[in-house]
């Protein structure tokens, strides 16, 4: 289902699976296996049984429906100063694919044996911490699981009346303030230059190229196919979208561009780089956000050509400006972002599109269509009805 604006819409095709849905996407299912906990201060009556997946093994290359495993067990008493939380939201998002890896990274890698981890809306079902009471919505780091514990530490609460809560997962959450930090920090747009964002029908491109033309730059989506084109142009108001699968996508982008490109903002890498590359004006500026193209490949893959002399040549040549970036080393805009992006939306000068998975079973095959770029808008699982 595609989620549009906070409105639900079924779509021809669109996935409508149940919670209760059959299709477990090739993940071994093994029998509750209740443990054994420590004394705790208060048993609660008719413990939950969750239901969790977890990395069963780190793929090599492309990921495989037998790189998850789906297990259930039962919940075990809340201590003092916990709460129980029930997922109703999960977020899916590229950046996971890196914890399956064990490479050395800017965040520890999922074990083997472990939740996929991945930020989630719940509902606190029952509490032992004063901080929240039952009924609470907040946004939470519960990964890929329908029922977690927390001390409380890190959730946040949302209020259902301000905006609807997925959007604590998408627009008004990590990706959201993604493109706003990468644009404000590192692209810095400036009225009448050229912005080109690659992956822009995604939940990080979409907020990129409407941000950037509330500061008065012209954009050049790139995404993929000619829906997801549509859609940037006639809904968010790019000036253009081009179709990177097309044949002659490098010769499009280039005429799409008659002055260069002056921000580049990359979450792709791949062939996309390589047609925006040539097109970067002098003193260009590129946040690099993702590699979604690369995020497969293995060490043993060799690209060919080595590139990297002619990219620092134009780094010199050109003075360009290229920076990878984490979104929460700008922690503190978000109360900025918060403030702008909400103003901005109910201006409808920044729209958003979520496409919505109903269950957990389902987040494994979703995730890897996802990486192949399948999905429409902010990819979210609906855990719990």
């Amino acid at each position: 289902m595609l989620v549009v604006n906070g409105r639900p819409r079924h779509e021809p095709g669109a996935r409508r699976d149940g919670p209760d849905g059959e299709r477990s996407v090739g993940l071994k299912q093994i029998p509750d296996t209740p443990r054994k906990s420590p004394k705790r201060s208060t048993p609660m009556a008719g413990q939950p049984v969750t239901t969790r997946i977890v990395l069963a093994s780190r793929p090599s290359g492309k990921p495989v429906a037998a790189n998850f495993r789906l297990e259930r067990e039962t919940v075990r008493d809340l201590a003092e100063g916990e709460v129980l939380l029930k997922t109703l939201y999960l977020s899916l998002d590229p950046y996971m694919r890196g914890r399956m890896d064990d490479a050395k990274s800017y965040a520890k890698p999922v074990e083997i044996g472990s939740v996929m981890e991945g930020g989630t809306v719940a509902q606190v079902a029952r509490s032992h911490n004063t901080a929240f009471k039952a009924g609470d919505i907040v946004l939470s780091h519960s990964g890929w699981q329908s029922y977690s514990i927390s001390d409380g530490t890190g959730l946040q609460k949302l209020d259902p009346e301000t905006a609807p809560i997925t959007t604590a997962l998408g627009i008004l959450g990590m990706p959201g303030f993604t493109a706003y930090a990468g644009l404000r920090n590192i692209g810095k747009p400036k009225a009448g230059e050229t912005l080109v964002v690659a992956a822009a029908s995604g939940a990080v491109g979409s907020a990129v190229g409407q941000i950037a033309k509330i500061y008065g730059a012209r954009v050049v989506g790139i995404a993929g196919g000619s829906k997801k084109c549509d859609h940037l142009r006639q809904e968010l108001g790019f000036d253009v979208a081009i179709d990177h699968h097309s044949s002659d996508f490098p010769a499009q982008l280039a005429a799409a561009c008659p002055n260069g490109i002056d921000v580049y903002f990359e979450n792709v890498g791949g062939h996309v780089w390589s047609a925006v590359f040539p097109l970067l004006n002098d003193f260009a500026r590129i946040p690099v956000c993702g590699l979604i193209a690369h995020y497969n490949e293995t060490s043993s893959v060799s690209s060919g050509r080595d590139q990297l002399p002619a990219v620092m040549r134009a780094i010199l040549r050109k003075s360009l400006t290229i920076r990878g970036f984490i979104q929460r080393e700008f922690a503190d805009q978000r109360p900025d972002f918060s403030h702008q992006a909400g103003a901005w939306i109910s201006e409808g000068r920044l729209k958003y599109k979520e496409d919505i998975v109903d269950g957990l079973e389902n987040a494994p095959e979703a995730f890897l269509g996802l990486l192949e770029g399948k999905n429409f808008g902010k990819l979210i699982v609906r855990v719990a009805p």
